[in-house]
C-alpha cells in the first residue's frame, strides 16, 4: 500500500491536535489523524472549560493571559457567537481552611478580593452559613465555549487544505530516511515531523516510535448534572471551587454541573465514573451548599493527563529528529489553546515563540522536555 505523503503528521484531534494542526497548516502540508470517529471524544468533549488568569501554575496562567486577545476577539469566519460568557468564581472555605485562604491571597495578590459572607449569598444563595467561612472572588473568570472553539480550529484546518482522518489508530511508527512513516488502521502516511498531541495516550504513541515516555500520568475526574432547587435561576451565578479544590460547582444551561474534583491515576482509557466518586461528590456538595441531591441527571468522567511539574510539554524529543511533544496540559489545555498552538507551530517551523508570548514571560525552555523537574 502506497504511503500518504505530507510535511507533518499530528496524531490526536482533540483541543491541542486541532489548533496546532490549524496553525501549521497556514504553511505546510498537515494530516490530522484521530482514533476515534470524531474529534474531542475523550478530554476535550467533557471539559467544563474556564477561562481564569489565576488558574494552575505560571506557565499555564502566562499562556491563558496569551489566549486572551483571542478568546475576546477571535476575528474568525468560523465563530459566529461570542467564546467567552463571564461567570466569576469564588473560592469557599471551612473554618479550618484559613491557612490555605492566606496562602492563595498571597499568591494571587490583586487577582482575588476576600468579599463577606453576606455578600456571596446575595449572588448564590445555597452557600451554607454553618460551613462557608470566608470567601475570595475572582471577578474575570469566564466560561468557554469549548465546541465553537474547537470547531473554529477543525474549520481552519480544512479550510487551509488540512486533511482530517477520522476512526485512524496508530498502530506502528518507523524512522525512515525522510522522516516517520506511521502505519494506521486506514492507511500509512509519511511525513518529516510527527506531533503527539495524543492527550493520555501521548506515552503510548511515543513507545511506538521508539522514543522515551514523557512520564504523563492521566487522572479521572468526576462530573455530574443536577438540578437546582426549584424555582431558582442559575444561569448568573459564579462557579464555586473549595479552596483546596476538593469539589467545584458550576452553572450549566439551566442545570448545576458538580465534581468532586478527583484526580485517581488511570491507564489511557474511555474513563467511566466510579459510585464511589459520585457518592463523594454528592456528599461534599450537600455539606456546602443547601441543595439535596435526589437525583442525577447525567454522570461522565475524563481524563486529564500530567507530567511531574503539571506544565504542559510542547518541544522536539532531544536526540531525534522530529518528533515533537505536545502533551501534559492536564486540567488548562482548553484556555490556553491559541497561544499553545502558536507556541507549538513556531517551534516546529523553528522560529522563536511568539513575541507576546514571550511578553507573559514564558520561554521556550519552560515548554521543553528537557526542562529542570520533568522526570522522564
Amino acid at each position: 500500500m502506497q504511503a500518504s505523503v505530507c510535511d507533518i503528521i499530528v496524531i490526536g484531534a482533540g483541543i491541542a491536535g486541532a489548533s496546532v494542526a490549524a496553525e501549521l497548516a497556514e504553511t505546510s502540508s498537515v494530516v490530522l489523524l484521530e482514533r476515534e470517529t470524531q474529534p474531542g471524544y475523550h478530554t476535550t468533549g467533557r471539559s467544563a472549560a474556564l477561562y481564569s488568569c489565576i488558574y494552575g501554575p505560571p506557565v499555564i496562567r502566562g499562556l491563558s493571559r496569551a489566549s486572551g486577545a483571542f478568546f475576546e476577539n477571535p476575528n474568525s469566519e468560523f465563530v459566529s457567537s461570542e467564546l467567552l460568557k463571564p461567570r466569576g468564581l469564588y473560592f469557599v472555605a471551612r473554618s479550618d481552611q484559613a491557612e490555605a485562604v492566606e496562602a492563595t491571597l498571597d499568591e494571587l495578590g490583586a487577582g482575588v478580593q476576600e468579599i463577606a459572607l453576606s455578600s456571596a449569598r446575595l449572588r448564590l444563595p445555597l452557600l451554607r452559613n454553618e460551613y462557608v467561612d470566608r470567601v475570595l472572588f475572582e471577578e474575570g473568570s469566564a466560561d468557554i465555549d469549548v465546541d465553537a472553539l474547537h470547531q473554529h480550529y477543525l474549520k481552519l484546518f480544512r479550510h487551509r487544505g488540512g486533511s482530517l482522518s477520522n476512526s485512524t489508530e496508530v498502530v506502528e511508527i518507523n524512522k525512515i530516511s525522510r522522516g516517520w512513516e506511521v502505519v494506521t488502521t486506514n492507511g500509512k502516511y509519511q511525513a518529516e515531523t510527527i506531533v503527539n498531541a495524543a492527550g493520555a495516550w501521548g506515552d503510548e504513541i511515543a513507545r511506538l516510535a521508539s522514543v522515551a515516555p514523557v512520564g504523563l500520568v492521566p487522572k479521572r475526574r468526576t462530573a455530574l448534572l443536577v438540578s437546582p432547587p426549584e424555582g431558582c435561576e442559575v444561569d448568573h451565578w459564579p462557579m464555586v471551587v473549595d479552596i483546596d479544590e476538593k469539589f467545584y460547582m458550576k452553572p450549566d444551561a439551566g442545570k448545576l454541573l458538580i465534581s468532586p474534583a478527583d484526580e485517581t491515576p488511570s491507564a489511557p482509557c474511555d474513563a467511566q465514573p466510579e459510585d464511589l466518586d459520585v457518592a463523594i461528590c454528592v456528599d461534599r456538595i450537600e455539606k456546602a451548599f443547601d441543595l439535596p441531591i435526589r437525583r442525577i441527571d447525567h454522570k461522565w468522567a475524563g481524563l486529564r493527563s500530567f507530567v511531574a511539574d503539571k506544565c504542559p510539554v510542547a518541544g522536539f524529543e532531544p536526540g531525534v529528529d522530529g518528533f515533537f511533544w505536545l502533551v501534559g496540559q492536564g486540567g488548562y489545555g482548553i484556555q490556553s489553546a491559541p497561544a499553545l498552538a502558536r507556541a507549538a507551530s513556531s517551534l516546529i517551523l523553528g522560529r522563536a515563540l511568539p513575541q507576546d508570548i514571550q511578553d507573559e514571560g514564558v520561554t521556550e525552555k519552560d515548554l521543553s522536555r528537557e526542562r529542570e523537574g520533568l522526570a522522564a
